[in-house]
């Protein structure tokens, strides 16, 4: 059988596991094209359960909060400006592509990562991570990291190389 016939479904994979397997990712992953709000509704006045329904969301919801925030920040020419914290380079980037899957962390908080090359030389890509709540029925975003920095190899050429992974859905730094 050749390689390209080998997906999820031939091998009884459920699609959101290969997507895991394949990325390599340790983040919670929902299943494609929805994300829900996990949240248990929490006890009311006097012990009951309360009866809202926590807000749900897709993967387009996430997808269209994470292109409406890089409109709103990238310039008239399309450069998204970005402080690196680390090396407190100013980063002029301009946006690629947000990875898939997105995800969903500890129920209310959403994740998307995304990458970004350096203006100017689209071999050199930082891959930049985008922590979100719900606000108002709206997805926020309210952090930006820098997840991987482009390195040169003198064997493989440019390539992302990591500042952090994740351990439970925590940020550790490696460096």
């Amino acid at each position: 059988m050749p390689i390209a016939a080998f997906t999820a479904r031939s091998w009884a994979v459920p699609r959101w596991l290969f997507g895991l397997l394949v990325c390599g990712c340790s983040l919670a992953v929902a299943e494609p094209n929805t994300i829900t709000n996990t949240n248990s509704a929490g006890a009311g006045a006097g012990g009951a359960a309360t009866t809202a329904t926590p807000p749900q969301f897709y993967v387009e919801d996430i997808k269209a909060a994470m292109m409406t925030y890089i409109a709103q920040r990238v310039d008239a020419q399309g450069v998204f400006h970005l402080r690196d914290e680390k090396t407190g380079e100013n980063l002029h980037l301009k946006f690629v592509v947000i990875h898939d899957p997105v995800r969903v962390i500890g129920g209310s908080t959403y994740f998307a990562c995304t990458d970004f090359q350096v203006q100017g030389d689209e071999k050199k890509l930082y891959d930049i991570d985008f922590w979100m709540n719900p606000q108002t029925g709206e997805l926020k975003i309210y952090a930006e990291k820098i997840h991987k920095e482009p390195r040169k190899s003198l064997l493989y050429g440019w390539y992302k190389y990591p500042r952090y992974t994740f351990v439970n859905d925590q940020v550790v730094s490696l460096y």
